[in-house]
């Protein structure tokens, strides 16, 4: 008996496009309403002076947030610690918020998804589309819907 020795083929992974800087104050609420993320957007925008706030959706009950003023690291990362700490309170250990402040804290960048998304077995998610936004959106806003413009060209 001969083993069948064909090659399986490998599978092709299809890279995901994404917005990644140190200056803007990004969070990324997973399993979260609208009204809760909201809450929270309001609350960071007004306990940070943040000057204003865009809410997109990236898939059916998870949102990201994008904020228009230009921070520093340390600011940045208070603003997105500061945020799954009053979140996720005492359950901090299995959050997506708080898996999302670690990876920044690692990186040294922020980032979220602005292209679709294939995930394996289920439907491709779309790109994020905006669904509320509040305040001013002329600085990092503006930089993040440029980029985000510059990128569908392709």
């Amino acid at each position: 008996m001969k083993a069948d020795r064909r090659k399986a083929k490998p599978k092709r992974v299809k890279p995901i496009i994404g917005y990644l800087d140190d200056r803007t104050a990004k969070l990324d609420f997973d399993g979260k309403p609208l009204k809760t993320t909201k809450y929270w957007a309001k609350r960071a925008y007004n306990y940070f002076k943040l000057q204003g706030f865009r809410i997109l959706k990236s898939s059916e009950g998870n949102y990201h947030i994008v904020f228009d003023r230009s921070l520093s690291w340390k600011e940045n990362i208070e603003v997105i610690d500061w945020t799954a700490l009053m979140v996720e309170g005492k359950q901090l250990k299995n959050c997506p918020l708080t898996k999302y402040a670690f990876m920044c804290g690692i990186k040294g960048v922020s980032c979220l998804r602005i292209g679709k998304k294939k995930v394996e077995g289920k439907k491709e998610k779309p790109r994020p589309r905006t669904v509320f936004k509040f305040g001013k959106q002329n600085n990092e806003i503006r930089s993040y819907l440029s980029f985000r413009r510059l990128l569908r060209k392709f």
